[in-house]
């Protein structure tokens, strides 16, 4: 098998800090449901909540997304990992995006097009997601014709809990270590250094809603 290497993006040799991330959930859409993100002991951070159901008719969602004015070139890299270190048992939505709007008169973020993928991870593992897994979306619905990810210039990465129409809600908690942009073989790669021990990862199990 060849060997693997991971380039932290948040957590361990790149500790967490709150002002590279800001909460987005549905409240600018009038909704009620809210989202923090704490740093915990061990440079870990709990992704928490509460999704309301029933201030919008069934829909919500709450999220923590990073900061404006970052952004990575990941295109040394086969896909996001991410260490999760303590599950509810939730289905949660990893989203990337690298174009980004002027915001609207009234403060609401524009809509663009997402890269989104659906997982419910197992307690204390780590998920990879890779590139080919992810979806086009465009405000939920997803797309066929979109054109590829641009992987040099991502500017957006969320955390995200959803109501998938009405089939979960009420408190949440995540609790994640680490983000990594991961690389399957790590002999040609110059920015990817840290081997992955293999024995601590499972594959994420989409699930669409």
């Amino acid at each position: 098998m060849d060997p693997l290497s991971r380039r932290f993006l948040f957590g361990a040799d790149q500790p967490w800090s709150r002002t590279n991330w800001t909460s987005s959930d549905d409240r600018v859409r009038g909704g009620s449901s809210y989202s923090s993100l704490n740093i915990l002991p061990n440079n870990i951070v709990q992704f928490h909540g509460h999704l309301d159901i029933t201030t919008l008719g069934g829909a919500g969602f709450a999220s923590q997304r990073t900061a404006d004015g970052l952004s990575w070139d990941l295109s040394d890299a086969d896909g996001l990992e991410l260490g999760i270190a303590g599950f509810d048992g939730k289905v949660y939505t990893l989203t990337l995006k690298d174009k980004l709007l002027p915001k609207r008169p009234d403060g609401r973020e524009q809509s663009t097009i997402s890269w989104e993928y659906n997982l419910q991870p197992a307690d204390k593992a780590n998920v990879r997601v890779r590139w080919e897994d992810l979806r086009a979306t465009y405000r939920g619905r997803e797309i066929e014709d979109a054109e590829p990810l641009d992987l040099k210039n991502v500017k957006q990465i969320t955390i995200m809990i959803r109501s998938f129409f009405g089939t979960q809600e009420g408190d949440f908690s995540l609790d994640i270590a680490s983000i990594a942009a991961f690389r399957s073989d790590a002999r040609d790669d110059r920015g990817l250094r840290t081997p992955i021990d293999e024995r601590h990862v499972v594959s994420a199990r989409r699930a669409d809603g």
